[in-house]
């Protein structure tokens, strides 16, 4: 087991509370196959990509060291643990090659910000060093919107196909409705004031008692509920807000937001608008094909 003491701390993350400037220590500085330059500091406002659920791409944004400002070309997850390089080692892993689940008491998870290799010969950060990470502000408004507007829609499409199920559903959402959204979901993403999500309607969901059959006469009907309720929950004006238990970046977060049938609460790791008002006005397209719904989301902020 690596000694605590000298283990790599997880990163503090600054994003939940909007955060888009800071400066931070650096912890490592290491190279990738293509020559990139991955930095990972004591604390970032960058959001970066999960490598289990990768529905919020990274931040964009700079970092200064060397009095030079550097674009960062992407934030991802990384994962440090005992490396097989020496008694005491630690190896950097990002991505699908990290190998170990959230909370191993052997590895801390980071943020690892990819630069390019610096054309003017600036040399990378020492560790220890202090840098200044500015987070785009344009970019980050953009899928904060997306993605609080795809949390709106799942829920509104859990309402509005509440009474397409036969059976007890396999669980219910924050708001007490069958979770059609978490129990059909295929994959999401959040674009710049947008997302894109798709669900099963396969078997294993008939099987569940969902009647697949009875969404594609409505289809229509459901999607014009949907960006009614949504529209409504809009007007509404409901403060919205990231919970979290602890500031590091593998810490349990949730997405709480006051909507007029209740507070709604979902465990999320991305960023977000703090009212439903900031969304402006939401447009919802249902899409079906054989065994899939696709689900389409536009703000007009």
């Amino acid at each position: 087991m690596t000694d605590i003491a000298t283990r790599t701390p997880p990163t503090e993350v600054l994003f939940p509370e909007g955060t888009l400037h800071a400066k931070a220590r650096v912890q490592r500085v290491e190279h990738d196959a293509d020559g990139r330059l991955l930095l990972v500091t004591d604390r970032t406002p960058f959001h970066p990509l999960d490598h289990t659920w990768p529905d919020q791409p990274a931040d964009r944004g700079t970092v200064v060291f060397g009095g030079t400002r550097h674009t960062v070309i992407d934030a991802v997850t990384g994962a440090v643990g005992p490396g097989a390089v020496g008694p005491g080692a630690e190896e950097l892993l990002t991505g699908g090659d990290i190998p170990v689940r959230r909370g191993d008491p052997d590895w801390s998870f980071v943020v690892v910000h990819v630069l390019d290799r610096p054309e003017d010969g600036t040399a990378p950060p020492a560790v220890g060093q202090e840098v200044d990470l500015a987070v785009d502000g344009e970019h980050r408004a953009g899928l904060s919107a997306g993605h609080s507007a795809c949390h709106l829609v799942s829920l509104a499409l859990n309402e509005r196909t509440a009474d397409l199920w036969s059976k007890k559903p396999p669980r219910l959402d924050c708001l007490g409705n069958p979770d059609f959204d978490q129990t059909a979901i295929a994959e999401s993403r959040i674009l710049p004031y947008g997302s894109v999500d798709r669900y099963r309607l396969g078997k294993s969901l008939r099987k569940a008692g969902f009647a697949a059959a009875v969404l594609a006469e409505r289809l229509a009907e459901l999607q014009d509920a949907v960006n009614g309720q949504v529209a409504a929950w809009i007007a509404a004006g409901g403060a919205a807000r990231i919970d979290r238990e602890e500031s590091h970046l593998s810490a349990r977060r949730w997405w709480t937001c006051d909507l007029p049938s209740g507070r709604a609460r979902i465990p999320c790791g991305g960023t977000h608008v703090a009212s439903t008002a900031d969304l402006g006005s939401v447009t919802v397209t249902l899409d079906l094909s054989p065994g899939e719904l696709t689900v389409r989301t536009r703000v007009a902020p």
